[in-house]
């Protein structure tokens, strides 16, 4: 068993950023634990038009340890030794390792195909982004020649380039939704600007082949099905937090992110125990969560030199809103801008913020709401909530 001023789980882009943060302030002894051989996140192999994933993971994994972090690759947090301390695994063996603070920034992660129940035999040519991406730009693997995306937003049209970029054609996107992410009219086929089908108001729902993927079945609107041959399928989004380590520590979960109820300080339901980047919010972009690191690290400070944690409210929100972050409110305390989900396509909806009937903030966006695109609502109405009052609720109408 040793000690550490401040332990953060998970070495991508939100914890790297606090670590710096902290280190480079005289925080004391900062370590970061990764279970993966390299820290640095998804980026790492993520590589799109104007972003160099490798590049900007490399330039963060050498600011925290310029910054005086110690980084440890190939080390796994098991579970909770007490209400600061986590029993680990290495190649080096087991230990129990006590803080001051410790920091969840464990991630995000699409959900596989067996998550979202989807039929059929267990064929090669099946990907997730995430395992796509590591096999082309971290292994070079042969991932096929043609290809399914599951998904039309941010992530997917990363997989489209991704696929590109490998040499394979992408024969179709699929959705479930009436249009993409990004806002094209609704149709049952509309053309990419790559030429690229987009078949929307469809589902996957099973899987064929032997050996290899040989093709999938689609459910459209009304029943009609059909198939689509292929050799590769990549499910895309449907992103759900990394909250293992939470669960276990019987931290309080928001019903609707999944991930750690936390307030605008990052502060979870235990004192000392903080939570930063996409296990809150699943996903926002890498240098969002790092800012989001940035920011945090100021309050895991403030932990640490003895300052009084306030009580808290809980925010909520109401259908065909999905879920907000933060998601507990400390006032008088100021927070940033929040970050929702909508389940439909709001177009200029009007946000709506009430406490016990009292009407704290209202705010038109001047853009449609999109699902699986972030939505930001200002926060400066956070210092008219009554501490003893009841929750805080988000409406959109």
């Amino acid at each position: 068993m040793r000690h550490v001023d401040v332990l953060v789980v998970g070495a991508g882009p939100a914890g790297l950023a606090l670590a710096a943060r902290l280190a480079a302030g005289g925080a004391g002894r900062v370590e970061v634990l990764e279970r993966e051989r390299q820290a640095g996140g998804v980026p790492r192999h993520c590589r799109r038009r104007g972003f160099d994933g490798p590049g900007f993971a490399r330039r963060q994994v050498e600011a925290a340890v310029r910054a005086g972090a110690s980084v440890r690759t190939g080390v796994s947090a098991l579970g909770w030794a007490g209400p600061l301390a986590l029993d680990t695994v290495s190649p080096a063996g087991p230990e129990t390792i006590t803080a001051g603070a410790v920091v969840l920034a464990t991630g995000a992660r699409e959900r596989p195909r067996g998550a979202r129940l989807v039929a059929g035999t267990r064929p090669a040519g099946v990907f997730t982004t995430g395992e796509l991406q590591q096999a082309v730009h971290l292994y070079g693997q042969y991932i096929g020649s043609r290809a399914v995306v599951v998904g039309a937003e941010a992530v997917s049209y990363a997989a489209v380039d991704t696929l590109l970029g490998a040499g394979a054609d992408a024969v179709a996107m699929v959705t479930d939704l009436g249009r993409d992410q990004g806002g094209r009219t609704r149709g049952a086929i509309s053309r990419l600007a790559r030429g690229i089908p987009l078949l929307t108001d469809a589902t996957v729902t099973e899987l064929r082949g032997h050996g290899r993927l040989s093709g999938v079945t689609l459910r459209h609107q009304g029943g009609r099905t059909g198939n689509l041959d292929c050799d590769t399928v990549v499910f895309t989004g449907d992103f759900v937090p990394d909250h293992e380590l939470a669960r276990r520590g019987g931290l309080d979960l928001d019903l609707g992110t999944c991930g750690p109820a936390v307030d605008g300080a990052f502060r979870t339901s235990r004192e000392g125990v903080f939570a930063v980047g996409n296990v809150l919010h699943a996903v926002e972009s890498a240098t969002a969560v790092a800012r989001e690191g940035l920011r945090a690290a100021q309050h895991v400070r403030d932990h640490l030199t003895g300052a009084v944690r306030p009580p808290t409210v809980p925010l909520l929100v109401a259908p065909p809103l999905r879920w907000v972050a933060p998601n507990r409110l400390a006032p008088p305390m100021t927070y940033g801008p929040f970050v929702l989900r909508t389940a439909e396509f709001l177009a200029r909806p009007v946000l709506t913020v009430t406490q016990d009937d009292r009407v704290l903030h209202r705010q038109r966006l001047i853009t449609t709401a999109v699902p699986n695109r972030p939505v930001r609502m200002s926060g400066g109405w956070v210092g008219g909530v009554d501490p003893a009052g009841g929750p805080v609720r988000v409406t959109a109408g």
